[in-house]
């Protein structure tokens, strides 16, 4: 990942930037590395390498794609890191041709052996036994063969659609009955709707033989056309642009408009090619025309398996609970393990729960304590992503049902989500809730809810500010911070986000939370100010920040400055950096660490030293110009005295002092671990939250 060196505005020197897209990458390969990690069960090993060949996907159908309609539209100016469009495609090739050669070289050498010597063995149709291929013909016939499409090409039948993330056989087909017969282009999808994983029943106890459900059909595929040879069969992969393209100043109906752009993106433009490298040239280059790819746009695969993102399908259909991580049951805070009503509870005393550590069911329990509360009136929620069966809707639908007025903001532009919370939102309409999709020209991302309950006092609101989603599935992935509360300043700040997100606002004032984009670039830059003149006067100055992507230019250009000023400055990135530390005169104050480990780092914690009075902030932003200026955010004050030494003594100490799965940035753009991190005894801050909460 090199480092770009631009001249910045007002500066006495030039800053060092590293760019966004290569710090990406960079990334992805600590996601890739942990398929090495000697302390992985090997399904794990084997997800985690699903997980960063997925992560390559959305890459391409996102950032590869806007930077190729950048080219496109001859507006492919460079950004503030100094590399343009064209450069930085070039780069990514580079990169993105080292990671797949690394993947397969770690499933070669380092899984294909451990999974052997656990009895589970991934073959080919090819090397199967003889008994073995027999069943695969059979099952062939039985279950997959009537759900196959074969497409030939031939001036009856233009080159066929196919669809972004589909995987094909392509292969050519020639007269069986004519000797030298002119071959035709055929095509057949492998249907996504048919179990990817087929076990091969051989009789011996304990071991897994398994073939993917490409391969049998690229086996068999000269039997979907009888009378014809085949030859030079290959599997393919195409991969489009994904993103959505809206202008909501024009619309009249957000979500017939996303409906219809959802349709539209499905036929987005090619941007990556992925074919076996045995495809026959002519097939190649009639697919690259027909996709309007170039040769750069061209990933060959000359190893196996073809599709290392099906590896999660075969993790989550072998049932070796020895060969995975053990389950973990997350913690329930002393507070709440009384059966007293939740709002009881938030009348004394503020909860912030460390996800995945401790469980997301009191969130779930607020809501639906909310739902049945004949004292509760209202409930509005925030919706960016949720799961399936969510507990959390179906609380949501039952207050509706009740009478109770319920607000849901479903932000409908959430990538990958968009048609799932198209259905929730008129799933919530039937019910009874009030549905709105928020602010023109702004996402919504932040986590909040407020509940307005009727109590012998009056009206008395209770409020949930997250770093997360309300899905009870990443809640057990990904690392967030839930803080429930009854204090008026922060639930009546909650209110106010609601009021701005369903009304007119021009310019909502917020007593104690920080809201994007109204508020969250200025105060960032105010708190940041006061340890640079903290630091000027003599007193000590420090900034903590735990974020998963830094590349907003101001804010690090107001780091840099603090660095130069002699504020002590720690950074906890899980991402994308565009900081470049430890140069001379510049950040030389300044440390980057990523931690990339068994669980998804997704809280964002802020702390500031403040001469000795420390002011510690969590929420839903990071720095990022679309978190600063394009999203409602929400980032709230961590004041309560007892969580805020928790923060300060325990969480982020813990952060900072891994040495296991933390790697510092190098100025050369280099992640790897430092002398004193690889003496230390081994410390990993997950591990240390999850015997924390075990108690042990």
């Amino acid at each position: 990942m090199g480092t770009n060196i631009k001249e910045c505005a007002g500066a006495a020197e030039p800053r060092p930037y590293f760019n966004r897209e290569l710090s990406w990458l960079a990334f992805n390969k600590r996601v890739l590395n942990l398929c090495e990690n000697p302390n992985f069960p090997i399904l794990e090993k084997l997800r985690f390498l699903s997980i960063a060949s997925t992560n390559l996907d959305e890459f391409f159908e996102i950032r590869v794609a806007g930077l190729k309609q950048q080219i496109e539209s001859g507006v492919a100016g460079a950004d503030f890191d100094g590399i343009g469009a064209r450069e930085l495609l070039r780069r990514i090739r580079v990169m993105a041709l080292a990671m797949n050669s690394e993947k397969y070289r770690i499933f070669q050498e380092r899984i294909l052996p451990e999974l052997r010597e656990n009895k589970i063995f991934i073959k080919r149709p090819a090397n199967c036994s003889a008994k073995e291929k027999a069943f695969l013909e059979k099952y062939f016939f039985e279950k997959i063969h009537p759900a196959l499409t074969p497409m030939s090409v031939d001036p009856a039948h233009p080159f066929p659609f196919l669809y972004n993330k589909g995987t094909y056989v392509m292969l050519t087909i020639a007269d069986a009955s004519q000797k030298r017969a002119k071959g035709e282009v055929a095509i057949v999808l492998v249907p996504p709707i048919l179990t990817r994983v087929i076990r091969l029943e051989n009789g011996k106890s304990g071991e897994w033989h398994i073939v993917l459900l490409s391969d049998v059909i690229k086996y068999f595929a000269e039997r979907l056309f009888p009378g014809y040879k085949a030859r030079n069969k290959a599997l393919i992969r195409i991969t489009r642009n994904s993103d959505l393209y809206i202008d909501e100043e024009e619309t009249e109906n957000l979500l017939k408009t996303i409906e219809d752009e959802l349709h539209r993106q499905k036929k987005g433009a090619a941007v990556r090619l992925e074919a076996e490298s045995e495809i026959a040239e002519t097939n190649l280059r009639l697919l690259m025309k027909s996709l309007d790819l170039g040769a750069d746009d061209v990933y060959k695969i000359d190893s196996y398996p073809f599709s290392m993102q099906r590896m999660l399908n075969v993790y989550d259909f072998i049932d070796r609970p020895d060969l995975k991580f053990a389950p973990f049951k997350p913690a329930i805070p002393p507070p709440l393990k009384t059966p007293a009503e939740i709002f009881d509870v938030l009348k004394e005393r503020d909860i912030l729960l460390h996800h995945p550590y401790e469980s997301f069911e009191p969130v779930e329990k607020f809501i639906a304590s909310a739902a049945t509360d004949e004292s509760v009136l209202a409930v509005k929620l925030t919706l960016y992503r949720t799961n399936s069966n969510s507990k959390i809707l179906n609380s949501l639908k039952e207050a509706a049902s009740k009478g109770k007025q319920v607000t849901v903001l479903v932000e409908l532009k959430a990538r990958g989500d968009e048609e799932k919370n198209i259905r929730w939102a008129r799933e919530l309409e039937e019910m009874g809730a009030h549905v709105v999709y928020g602010i023109v020209g702004l996402k919504t991302h932040c986590k909040t809810c407020l509940v307005v309950r009727n109590e012998p006092v009056g009206l008395r609101l209770y409020a949930h500010i997250g770093t997360g989603n309300y899905n009870s599935n990443t809640a057990k992935a990904y690392t967030d911070l839930s803080y429930m509360t009854s204090k008026p300043e922060i639930c009546e700040d909650v209110a106010k986000i609601f009021n701005t997100l369903t009304g007119k606002v021009a310019r909502p004032q917020f007593k104690k939370l920080i809201v994007a984009p109204f508020y969250f670039h200025d105060k960032f830059d105010e708190l940041v100010r006061r340890e640079i003149k903290n630091a000027r006067a003599g007193k000590p100055a420090r900034i903590i920040a735990k974020t998963n992507a830094l590349i907003e230019q101001s804010a690090i250009d107001l780091l840099y400055e603090a660095s130069q000023a002699g504020v002590k400055i720690d950074l906890v990135v899980r991402g994308i950096c565009g900081l470049v530390p430890g140069v001379k005169g510049v950040s030389e104050n300044i440390t980057v660490r990523s931690i990339v480990g068994v669980y998804l780092e997704h809280s964002r914690i802020y702390y500031f030293l403040n001469g000795g009075e420390p002011e510690v902030f969590a929420g839903s932003g990071d720095l990022m110009p679309r978190n600063m200026y394009r999203r409602i955010e929400c980032i709230f004050p961590i004041e309560d005295a007892e969580i805020k030494s928790r923060v300060i003594n325990d969480i982020l100490p813990a952060y900072l002092g891994d040495n296991l799965y933390a790697d510092l940035l190098h100025p050369n753009g280099a992640y790897f671990k430092s002398a004193e991190m690889k003496a230390a005894e081994p410390f990993s801050a997950q591990e240390y939250f999850m015997k924390s909460a075990r108690g042990t």
